[in-house]
């Protein structure tokens, strides 16, 4: 099993390297998270002996099982829908929030991490294709919104994630170049410096590099065919 991730790993490096140069960016620019959702605390070791730093998970759940059981080095994201009751698991605890989406979840947020005196730093989950099935803002209330949310105590916002329709890569870019300009939107009308850009997942990350993503969300790309079929 370890000697197939190197594989995998490997050459989604080398992907990622090979997309960032075709733009003329630089690959160690991108952050590469190991999406690790269903995926075992072994194999997460694995990784970490590989060099990846950056692990992510979509529920609560999950992170606590094993968040005390992998090594303490690694830096955590969560990118799932959270609900404002399981907040207080993830204060003090994840190095970035990918999934904010709503001033009632800041507000918990702004609330667990002043008790807390920490500070979570958050990206605001964008819904750039409009489809039902997914959270996120529509583009045109992102602007506002990251205005409202920067004043909240606790909390900082420090750009912007996004979920492409699941289907070939290049139905993706567009999404993917919304995305950027309403970065730059954000950054102009609300002045709230928009430090990163999360999107694209492992049947689409190379077209998001190419559109200026400096984090990628990879799990199966990584693992291999997980449990479920969401893409990641």
């Amino acid at each position: 099993m370890s000697n197939e991730i190197h594989n995998r790993l490997y050459k989604v490096r080398q992907r990622i390297a090979a997309a960032a140069y075709r733009v003329g960016r630089n690959p160690e620019d991108i952050t590469l998270i190991a999406v690790t959702k269903t995926v075992d605390t072994e194999a997460i070791w694995n990784i970490y002996k590989l060099g990846i730093r950056d692990v992510g998970e979509n529920r609560v759940q999950e992170f606590r099982a094993k968040y005390a059981k992998v090594p303490a080095a690694l830096r955590w994201h969560f990118i799932g829908h959270l609900q404002r009751n399981k907040v207080k698991h993830l204060v003090g605890r994840i190095f970035l929030l990918h999934s904010l989406d709503r001033m009632s979840l800041a507000e918990e947020i702004s609330r667990r991490a002043m008790k807390q005196q920490a500070v979570v730093r958050s990206l605001v989950q964008v819904n750039v294709s409009g489809e039902t099935t997914k959270s996120g803002l529509a583009p045109d209330e992102v602007p506002s919104f990251c205005k409202e949310v920067a004043g909240l105590p606790g909390l900082q916002v420090e750009g912007l994630m996004t979920i492409a329709p699941y289907g070939p890569s290049e139905q993706a870019r567009p999404v993917f170049r919304e995305l950027k300009e309403l970065a730059r939107k954000v950054d102009d009308e609300a002045g709230v410096t928009m430090r990163y850009l999360s999107m694209g997942m492992s049947n689409d990350f190379e077209v998001a590099v190419e559109e200026g993503a400096n984090i990628l969300r990879i799990g199966t790309a990584i693992f291999g065919p997980r449990k479920s079929k969401e893409g990641l």
